[in-house]
């Protein structure tokens, strides 16, 4: 998948596509107002304001008619520096741009492109003719409020992307066909894994099949921490808001948090697990022989977030961290970390996740403790990323106000990019709640810290494994493993059942489709559902106590016997194979 913003030539030729589309929107709409139009990582869009006109897909095909005629003429597009009055006078009647300039700093190069009869406010750069602007297509329209602020009125916005050739435009389209097949909201209601209810925005409800999966996510979570030496615990959902402010959240993550009252006292449902880990820690000695400690918690945690940023399980309200704090002297931290990083390759490799690791650095702003602590963090990290055999690209600015951190950003299996793993690096929160430990020579000594996730959440690996399988998830996770289908239920029916016990008393999840229907439709259904393996009964079978069995996806038939299937299958789960 293809990041239009970390490409500097596709960068350039989507921003001039915003301009474009505006002007086609002013030619089709003369009291269209403009708001911005920037590059995302998807292509472009642009804000605006059409008065009590509300756009559907359906005004975009004239939009895109308009805007090919636009660049069929191919005027150049000329710039033009201004200053302060000359840009005020130029966008007088123009609201949004007047607002645009009066918030730009003191001595800013203030410019504006000018292509035909079309001009707007833009530092640039653009291409230099809109002859260049021929491959490009609206994807959709949503609303969007002014400045992001739901008080501010409602504007159209319009996503587009444009490419160089034809070639690549078709392939895009392509692939945003496939992604929209794999959509996890869409498959994620097909195969009855999760659903969502006006009664809870952003509040997931998990169905059965969700139940089956998430529970298997949690088992393998537990199995490899237990070999990785980890303890577990289970922290309250909701604590005083003292604690809020010892940790430092109530400051810098207040408006995140939902709070109550409890006994005339304010209270809130925690945001993250941090804390609660540190009241654990704190509640016994600690020697330096015990260290380094890894303690592990599924923790669920409520996190405010604007209604027009949910989407389906990646952006939900509540969710289950799959957390992990580890407590080390200084000298443990590189060999932790190196540890961590293999404990994590282990993990995304048993999903067929590939990654890239990100070092994210010091904030500029709203962070805690001491600069040359941060940079003392930093390098550890680093060091530590190196000397695992990874290499790590530097995201400034971009840690948590507590620490530096890796971010491990996965790659499914159509190249898209999630970020999911994190380690994070704490030398302030143990100082805060004064943790310590008693060293070789009885001092009091402050142990390091990691914060730590693979999963990241629970939920949103569900969504993103949804995609990353198009639904058809690996036999080991799949909710159903095996369908077994009666040719005829008066013939058949018995030893189907017979089959299903034998089956489930290994641990194999399977289920006898006994409807009253034809065989092609059931087997036709059985796809649909993306169950990993199908098993046909019939006469033969019953008479070489035997099985024939379709692998989803496949066209083509096996008949085995019945022990053979079982064993292929039980280690197929076991070792957490694709399929048999």
């Amino acid at each position: 998948m293809i990041n239009i913003k970390e490409d500097e030539k596709l960068s350039v030729l989507n921003h001039s596509c915003a301009h474009l589309l505006a002007q086609a929107v002013k030619h089709l709409y003369p009291n269209a107002l403009f708001w911005v139009g920037p590059v995302i990582d998807e292509g472009f869009y642009y804000d605006i304001d059409l008065g009590d006109k509300t756009l559907t897909v359906e005004d975009l095909p004239a939009i895109e008619k308009e805007m090919k005629k636009i660049a069929k003429d191919g005027k150049r597009i000329v710039r033009e520096e201004l200053t302060r009055e000359e840009a005020l006078e130029k966008f007088k009647n123009d609201p949004y741009k007047i607002d645009l300039i009066n918030n730009m700093e003191d001595g800013a190069v203030i410019s504006c492109y000018t292509q035909g009869d079309f001009t707007d406010l833009c530092r640039g750069p653009h291409v230099e003719s809109t002859k260049l602007l021929k491959n490009f297509k609206l994807l959709k329209v949503s609303g969007a409020y002014w400045k992001n602020d739901s008080n501010n009125k409602m504007l159209q916005r319009i996503y587009g992307i444009c490419f160089e050739n034809p070639e690549q435009l078709e392939e895009h389209l392509n692939f945003l066909e496939e992604a929209k097949k794999r959509d996890h909201k869409k498959l994620g209601k097909e195969l009855d894994i999760f659903m969502m209810s006006e009664y809870g925005p952003g509040f997931p409800f998990f169905l059965h099949n969700g139940m089956i999966i998430r529970n298997e996510l949690e088992n393998y979570w537990y199995e490899e921490h237990v070999k990785e030496g980890y303890e577990f615990i289970k922290t309250p959902i909701m604590l005083n808001k003292d604690l809020w402010e010892l940790s430092g959240h109530w400051y810098n993550y207040r408006e995140n948090m939902y709070t109550s009252e409890i006994d005339e006292k304010v209270f809130a449902i925690k945001p993250m697990n941090c804390p609660g880990g540190m009241l654990v820690y704190k509640n016994s000695l600690h020697s330096y022989k015990d260290l380094p400690l890894r303690i592990g918690e599924l923790g669920q945690v409520h996190r405010h977030e604007a209604s027009g940023a949910l989407n389906g399980l990646f952006r939900v309200r509540t969710f289950t961290q799959d957390d992990a704090h580890l407590f080390m002297r200084e000298d443990q931290i590189e060999e932790e970390v190196i540890r961590l990083i293999s404990f994590i390759d282990r993990i995304y490799k048993t999903f067929g996740l590939t990654y890239d690791i990100e070092l994210s650095t010091r904030p500029e702003e709203k962070y805690i403790g001491d600069i040359a602590i941060w940079d003392k963090s930093e390098k550890a990290l680093q060091d530590a990323c190196e000397k695992s055999g990874h290499s790590c690209k530097i995201n400034p600015g971009d840690g948590a106000f507590y620490g530096p951190k890796l971010d491990f950003h996965i790659k499914d299996s159509l190249g898209r990019v999630w970020q999911c793993g994190t380690i994070q690096l704490d030398m302030n929160l143990p100082e805060r709640f004064d943790l310590t430990y008693i060293d070789s020579d009885g001092s009091k000594k402050r142990p390091v810290m990691l914060h730590r996730v693979i999963y990241g959440s629970i939920e949103r690996f569900i969504g993103i494994l949804i995609e990353h399988y198009a639904g058809a998830f690996p036999l080991w996770l799949a909710p159903v493993q095996v369908n077994i289908i009666p040719v005829n239920n008066e013939h058949h029916l018995d030893y189907a059942k017979k089959l299903q016990e034998r089956l489930a008393a290994v641990g194999i999840r399977v289920k006898i489709d006994e409807r009253d229907e034809k065989l092609g439709y059931k087997m036709r259904e059985s796809q649909t559902k993306k169950i990993p393996i199908t098993i046909i009964l019939g006469d033969k079978e019953i008479e070489n106590n035997s099985i024939s069995y379709r692998k989803f996806g496949n066209e083509g038939t096996t008949t085995v016997a019945v022990d053979e299937f079982s064993k292929l299958v039980t280690e197929c789960i076991k070792d957490k194979q694709y399929n048999i």
